[in-house]
């Protein structure tokens, strides 16, 4: 059984959650606790053995914690997701094979493309896809999204090299829901073409950001990065192909770290358990 806690911090919180577990005969296998000092803010990822009634455990520790907790006694493992993609194929193929092999953490519900480049991968795997082009007035098709999405209520929707900016109205529908990758190490070169802008800058290093997408651009809460190391020699070609290696990485990673409730949202940074 996974419990997530998140509320205001206060003495004897540990001992207090603790103290509930013993009762029900509980025993923890392992706990991960952070406490942000600046926000006077408590989080914990608890991994425990053996049954309860996880409804009333839920209220017993509502009753001992602050006002305004956050708890999630056994959030559902097995998460649901829907994928929206452009036409690179990498991340995609690679979230398609974990699904495929059982590995994923996650059911692929379906994709959503606004073009149809990346439908035969898509059904070698068995998996709808969903054509929505893009409209000049964005609130057409994002409505079309909007409601094919909500259909298939997923957990999480995964925007797998989705190159389109998306609107607060579209982000508003799922809050700390939508995990976008992007081919930079934000902050740095937000926004287009970043591989280009890294190359005319000169840089030594590139990277990949996984984070949760909100109405400011490529600004929502870090979930993973990595980087790797380049040089005069690397065209921005060249820093695409390579790009697009770590771009697969950071977000399999994230998806993993979500997947598996070790990634607490707070105002616009994360707590992550790995």
């Amino acid at each position: 059984m996974i419990i997530i806690i998140q509320c205001k911090d206060q003495v004897g919180l540990v001992a207090d959650i603790s103290a509930i577990l013993s009762t029900a005969q509980l025993n923890i296998i392992s706990m991960r606790e952070h406490v942000d000092k600046a926000d006077n803010r408590f989080f914990m990822r608890l991994d425990v053995d053996g049954t309860s009634d996880e409804i009333l455990l839920e209220k017993k520790m509502k009753a001992v914690l602050p006002g305004g907790a956050i708890i999630q006694v056994n959030p559902v493992p097995d998460k649901k997701i829907v994928v929206m993609v452009t036409k690179e194929y990498h991340c995609l193929a690679d979230i398609l094979i974990r699904n495929n092999f059982g590995t994923l953490g996650a059911q692929v519900l379906c994709v959503i493309g606004n073009h149809d480049v990346l439908q035969k991968i898509c059904d070698r795997f068995d998996i709808p896809f969903f054509l929505i082009a893009y409209h000049e007035d964005k609130g057409i098709s994002e409505g079309e999204m909007i409601r094919k999405i909500k259909s298939y209520d997923p957990d999480y929707i995964v925007l797998a090299k989705f190159m389109r900016i998306l609107s607060p109205e579209f982000v508003a529908n799922f809050p700390n829901k939508v995990i976008n990758i992007h081919h930079s190490f934000l902050p740095a070169f937000a926004g287009a073409n970043p591989y280009r802008k890294a190359y005319e800058r000169g840089v030594k290093l590139i990277g990949a950001t996984a984070h949760f997408v909100t109405d400011d651009l490529d600004e929502g809460p870090i979930i993973a990065q990595q980087i790797i190391p380049v040089n005069h020699s690397f065209t921005v070609a060249d820093m695409v192909k390579s790009g697009q290696e770590i771009e697969t990485a950071v977000l399999a990673k994230a998806l993993r770290l979500v997947l598996n409730d070790r990634v607490f949202v707070y105002r616009n940074k994360t707590v992550v358990f790995e």
